[in-house]
């Protein structure tokens, strides 16, 4: 599988990410959804969670995303930078992606 998995002892679960080239497409669920089953049946130990997918991609359609329900799943997509932006413009995205996580964490408490 052209994937690479880690572990998170934390999340005590793996994690499969795949690295795209170009932009998301919507097949790219079903290659993940085939990794993720994989590591389940063949890889995941007893005690640990399902396995989480991770999709790297130049760009994303967040609609298309929505359409998937992929935030229903253990399938995420995000978009890696090619290059930095000005600090400025970085500094929003991470105080913004910090948010969003501890708003997640706070709905699933």
């Amino acid at each position: 599988f052209p994937y690479t998995t880690l572990f998170r002892s934390k999340l005590k679960r793996l994690i499969a990410l795949d690295l795209k080239l170009g932009k998301f497409k919507a097949e790219y669920k079903g290659q993940m959804e085939l990794y993720l089953k994989y590591l389940e049946k063949y890889e995941k130990e007893e005690d640990e969670n399902t396995p989480l997918g991770i999709i790297l991609c130049s760009d994303k359609n967040q609609e298309q995303i929505e359409l998937l329900e992929l935030e229903k799943s253990d399938i995420h997509v995000a978009k890696y930078l090619t290059i930095l932006p000005p600090k400025e413009e970085f500094e929003k995205r991470l105080h913004k992606a910090i948010e969003n996580a501890k708003q997640k964490y706070q709905n699933k408490g």
